[in-house]
């Protein structure tokens, strides 16, 4: 069983009625809603700060050589292992 914890927040009116809502047609706890919601969010916020760094090394001549080097030598890799 995962570990868990209480916390207490405050949410509009409006969202703590489309909260209930869902939970009721849904048939599942609110908890899980925002938690399953938070997951996502936070999925998201990941997915951006990567391709922010990608963006920030696309400008960084240094990091762009080496990733050009790098690949220059996994191709080199993929071609060996087909003549083989």
């Amino acid at each position: 069983m995962r570990a868990t914890t209480t916390y207490t927040s405050t949410l509009s009116l409006d969202m703590m009625n489309t909260l209930n809502d869902y939970a009721q047609r849904l048939k599942i706890p609110k908890s899980k809603i925002i938690e399953t919601a938070l997951s996502n969010y936070l999925e998201e916020v990941k997915r951006a700060e990567y391709a922010r760094s990608f963006q920030r090394a696309n400008k960084d001549p240094e990091l762009l050589a080496m990733a050009e080097e790098g690949l220059e030598d996994y191709l080199e890799m993929l071609n060996q292992h087909e003549k083989q």
